[in-house]
């Protein structure tokens, strides 16, 4: 099967576009420097409503998944369109800590990006190794709506805004 084709025919299907954060584990390395980082994701769905679960999908190959992985917690920002530079440089390759972006503080742990129009916070319920992927099951603690701006979309391997006036 040709990888690309395969791909490109996953983009014809328009995603919302989310950023996952989290602390490492306790015990690693990263964790005494208190930093958390984050990702870009667009394989963000919901499970189930009773209980309320959620997954996203993290490919093994991330220098991020060790800590994704292993974290016991996580928040889910899902972004306006005023975040695609933010969603821009956490899906790129490199450092992925949090330094410069507007962050709010979560009950439950890893903070939120300020201004998400959903934020769910959750514990890590199971780990499912799929193909080249890893996914990531959690269960919902919390959860707020901070805005109602514009979603940001991801189609054809391209941001783009959904028309809210039709």
């Amino acid at each position: 099967m040709d990888s690309r084709a395969f791909r490109d025919a996953l983009g014809c299907f328009p995603t919302g576009v989310a950023v996952v954060t989290a602390a490492p584990a306790s015990g690693r390395a990263e964790k005494q420097t208190g930093s958390h980082f984050g990702i870009t994701v667009n394989s963000f769905t919901a499970v189930s409503l009773a209980p309320p679960l959620l997954l996203w999908c993290l490919d093994r190959l991330s220098r991020r998944h060790g800590i994704f992985v292993t974290a016991e917690r996580f928040t889910v920002s899902v972004l306006g369109t005023e975040h695609k530079a933010v969603s821009s440089r956490l899906a790129r390759p490199g450092e992925h800590a949090l330094d410069g972006i507007a962050l709010i503080e979560t009950k439950s742990g890893p903070p939120a990006l300020a201004d998400s129009l959903a934020v769910f916070e959750c514990a890590t319920e199971k780990r499912i190794e799929a193909g080249d992927h890893t996914i990531i099951l959690g269960r919902v603690l919390a959860f707020s709506r901070p805005s109602h701006s514009a979603p940001l979309i991801y189609f054809r391997g391209k941001y783009s805004a959904l028309d809210q006036n039709g």
